[in-house]
């Protein structure tokens, strides 16, 4: 018949492989869940850059000279008939002295 004792070491030593395997069954499972949220923050950061990315092009196509140059306001502007230039000896905005 077995001893106590060896009854005793042996539930002792199933207890602690029964936690070390709960142990590694949560680490695991918690190291799945980051790595399915990374994989969504990562789809997330791609869309959001290719987003941006169109942004960038609608500004600089809404910058651009071709455009300007065919807005309606751009259009009603007259061209100036005889332009007069004026120089100015002392600036506009000077010191006391």
């Amino acid at each position: 018949m077995v001893s106590q004792s060896t009854v005793l070491l042996m539930v002792s030593i199933g207890a602690l492989i029964l936690g070390l395997a709960l142990l590694i069954l949560f680490h695991e499972n918690a190291t799945a869940t980051k790595g399915y949220e990374l994989r969504g923050l990562e789809r997330e950061r791609s869309m959001l850059l290719l987003e941006q990315e169109v942004l960038n092009m609608q500004i600089a196509e809404a910058q651009s000279l071709n455009h300007l140059q065919q807005e309606q306001q751009i259009h009603t502007m007259s061209v100036a008939t005889k332009p007069r230039y004026i120089t100015v000896e002392k600036p506009l905005t000077s010191l006391p002295e």
